[in-house]
């Protein structure tokens, strides 16, 4: 049995856990949880297999599959890597923070990953660093436009990507609806789908290129203005004028006010560095849905139909769906009184729950209580803490992965047969219509006398 003292506690080391049975399945535990809270690049691989791997299963077509991809993968890089690599990396510490005379600039980088809240109440800081600080995280901001524009524009790159690849800018050609033979492409339609895509991209570069200008002019100069430091708090947490708004025209609600106010595009705070935060899911998400649906109509009218079906469920459970799930998912363990050294209600009246690496430390806790082994108090709380996660995830991966992805693809081919029999009959009634009235009156005939023998 492992001894620990007080002294080193914290410097607690995770046994491997090695074997088979049971043993298998408390790494595989412990690697899921390992996977759920680890860097960018862990969480990249594992959501995008998450959103891939079903789409890729119900493929419809070589160019379906590619374009997918192509989406997916791009879409993923853009969640879990803009934030880090252009806010944090890039703006922060390689171009904004040159802005600023070598006396103010360790200090106002330092404020960058803190809230506008905790700047403006700090008290040892002077009010020339307060304003630097705020007007140079609003210029990052600024400067990061290009995450939910790039995110907007993608679906026009797909659908370039589509064209020039695989020579297809029919929708219906791309996801083989008709399984005898394909729909003739139209050119006008391909040469509609690429100059539109080409004026996307170039529109989205503009716009992406004003964005890290105004956001290093706002850098540079925003703290000698205080109308410009209203601006910079307005551009970090414009929740707040919306919810001024609102309550100027006359609804008077305390509850949608202090909603409306939450909404911010301030980056979050992940141990001192810069990270996605809520607000810029929401808005990224939201352009993205909106970038389908208009890259979609270049294609046709089943795109768009199969976008408005999958996407907007997918934008709410991005933003909201996935933490409302997991606290219905954690009430329901704690009105069952499951798993109380796991889950525990915070500060704030929710729940939470331990990290990985906090598991050690409570394990010994509950040991020396209990009187019992670590590694038998450890593997418990790391299942415990396994099953806790895993639900949510299986979650999304069986209902937002495989059964949306399948009756999505199912509503588009139905649409489209009834498309085809709806033309169908239309054109046999056509032909009627343009018979001679000859060949009507015989078919009125033979259609009686085949009646009469039926009698």
């Amino acid at each position: 049995m492992i001894t620990f003292n007080e002294r080193n506690i914290n410097n607690i080391k995770r046994p491997a856990f090695k074997g088979t049975g049971s043993n298998f399945a408390l790494k595989a535990a412990d690697l899921f949880l390992k996977s759920q809270e680890n860097l960018s690049s862990t969480r990249f691989i594992q959501d995008t297999a998450t959103n891939w791997a079903p789409k890729a299963i119900f493929s419809r077509s070589k160019a379906d599959f590619a374009e997918m991809s192509f989406l997916e993968f791009l879409e993923s890089g853009i969640f879990y890597f803009a934030a880090p690599l252009l806010g944090e990396k890039l703006f922060r510490n390689k171009i904004f923070n040159k802005f600023q005379p070598n006396v103010f600039r360790k200090v106002v980088n330092d404020q960058i990953p803190h809230t506008v809240e905790q700047i403006t109440k700090n008290p040892v800081l002077t009010e020339e660093i307060k304003k630097r600080a705020i007007s140079t995280k609003a210029g990052i901001v600024l400067a990061c436009a290009i995450v939910p524009v790039a995110e907007y524009t993608l679906s026009f790159a797909k659908n370039l990507f589509t064209l020039k690849t695989f020579k297809k800018s029919n929708f219906n050609n791309i996801a083989n609806l008709d399984k005898n033979k394909n729909e003739k492409e139209d050119k006008i339609q391909q040469q509609r789908v690429e100059k539109n895509s080409k004026k996307q991209l170039k529109k989205a570069a503009i716009i992406s290129a004003a964005g890290i200008g105004l956001g290093a002019i706002l850098a540079l100069n925003g703290h000698k203005s205080d109308k410009a430091l209203n601006i910079a708090k307005t551009i970090l947490n414009p929740g707040e004028a919306i919810a001024k708004l609102v309550k100027n025209s006359g609804i008077k609600s305390d509850k949608l006010g202090k909603t409306l106010s939450k909404f911010s595009l301030d980056f979050a705070n992940n141990n001192g560095k810069l990270a996605l935060s809520k607000g810029q899911l929401a808005l990224t998400a939201i352009l993205g849905l909106l970038g389908y649906s208009k890259a979609a109509e270049d294609r046709g009218k089943l795109d768009v139909a199969e976008v408005w079906t999958r996407v907007p469920l997918v934008v709410f459970y991005t933003i909201f769906g996935s933490e409302l799930f997991e606290k219905g998912f954690t009430k329901i363990l704690e009105k069952k009184n499951a798993f109380p050294d796991i889950l525990k209600k915070s500060s704030k009246g929710g729940f939470s729950t331990p990290t990985r690496a906090q598991l050690p430390k409570l394990a010994q806790q509950i040991s020396k209580v209990k009187n019992t082994p670590f590694e038998k108090e450890l593997a418990r709380l790391t299942k415990e803490k396994a099953f806790i996660s895993l639900v949510p995830y299986a979650f999304s991966l069986i209902f937002m992965g495989f059964t949306l992805s399948a009756i999505t693809r199912l509503f588009t081919q139905y649409r489209y047969n009834k498309i085809v029999k709806d033309k169908t009959s239309n054109f046999n009634k056509d032909v009627y219509t343009k018979l001679p009235s000859v060949f009507k009156d015989f078919n009125y005939i033979n259609q009686n006398v085949a009646s009469f023998y039926n009698l």
